[in-house]
C-alpha cells in the first residue's frame, strides 16, 4: 500500500507538468490563429470553422473589402489604418454573432460566414454596410470610409466549396465597389476567369484576363 502511495506521490508532479505543458500548447494554438491586430481567425482558422459552417443550408458566405484605406493610411497614418482595421474587425465580429465565424484574410480584406435564420441576408448586410462607415470611436472623426461588401448562399451552388463561394462574394464585392453600390449578392452566372486563382484586377493576375461570364 505504501509502494502505491509513493508511486502516486511521485507521478504526481509529473502529471500536473503535462497538464500545464498542455493548456500552454493549447494557448499558443489559439493565439497562432488569431489575428495579433484585429483579433479575428487568421486564415487558416477561419477556413476550418467556416468549412463545417457551410454544411447548414442557411450559410452565407460574405466577402468585405475597406473602401480607399490606402488614402486613410497616407492621410492619416498607419496607427490611424490599424485602428479602422480593428473598429472593422470588431464590428463584423459582432454582427456575424456567434453562430458565425468571421476572419481576416490579410490586410483590408475579411470575410465571414453567417447563418441567416430568416431569410434577411441582404436587410442584415445593409445595416452592417450603415455600422461599419461608421467613424473610429475614439479617433479623428476624419478617420472613416464605407467598407464594400460581397455576399453568396451557400445554398445556390451547392457545387462549390468555401474556395468557390469566396471567389464568387469576391466577384460581387467588386461589383459593388466599382458601382459603389454598398452590397451585392453574387449571381447565378459564370465566374470570371483568374490567373492563378486571381480575379483580374487583383495582385497576381493579368490586366488582360479574359472575362468568360459574370457573377453579379
Amino acid at each position: 500500500m505504501n509502494t502505491w502511495l509513493s508511486m502516486l506521490a511521485a507521478a504526481a508532479p509529473v502529471a500536473t507538468g503535462w497538464t500545464a505543458h498542455t493548456l500552454w500548447l493549447r494557448r499558443r494554438l489559439n493565439v497562432a490563429r488569431r489575428d495579433p491586430l484585429t483579433g479575428l481567425r487568421t486564415r487558416e482558422a477561419f477556413t476550418r470553422r467556416a468549412t463545417a459552417l457551410l454544411k447548414d443550408q442557411r450559410a452565407v458566405v460574405v466577402l468585405a473589402d475597406v473602401d480607399r484605406f490606402k488614402q486613410i493610411n497616407d492621410t492619416h497614418g498607419h496607427a490611424a489604418g490599424d485602428a479602422l482595421l480593428k473598429a472593422t474587425a470588431d464590428r463584423l465580429a459582432h454582427h456575424v454573432g456567434r453562430s458565425g465565424v468571421a476572419g481576416r484574410l490579410g490586410g483590408d480584406e475579411f470575410a465571414a460566414v453567417l447563418i441567416d435564420d430568416h431569410g434577411t441576408t441582404a436587410d442584415m448586410l445593409a445595416v452592417l454596410h450603415g455600422v461599419l462607415a461608421r467613424p473610429v470611436d475614439g479617433q479623428d472623426p476624419a478617420v472613416h470610409t464605407t467598407v464594400s461588401l460581397g455576399w453568396v448562399r451557400a445554398v445556390d451552388f451547392p457545387g462549390d466549396d468555401l474556395s468557390g463561394l469566396l471567389r464568387r462574394a469576391d466577384e460581387a464585392m467588386y461589383a459593388a465597389k466599382q458601382a459603389r453600390a454598398g452590397t451585392r449578392r453574387a449571381g447565378l452566372g459564370r465566374l470570371f476567369a483568374t490567373v492563378t486563382g486571381r480575379r483580374a484586377g487583383r495582385a497576381g493576375a493579368r490586366s488582360d484576363a479574359p472575362a468568360v461570364g459574370v457573377a453579379a
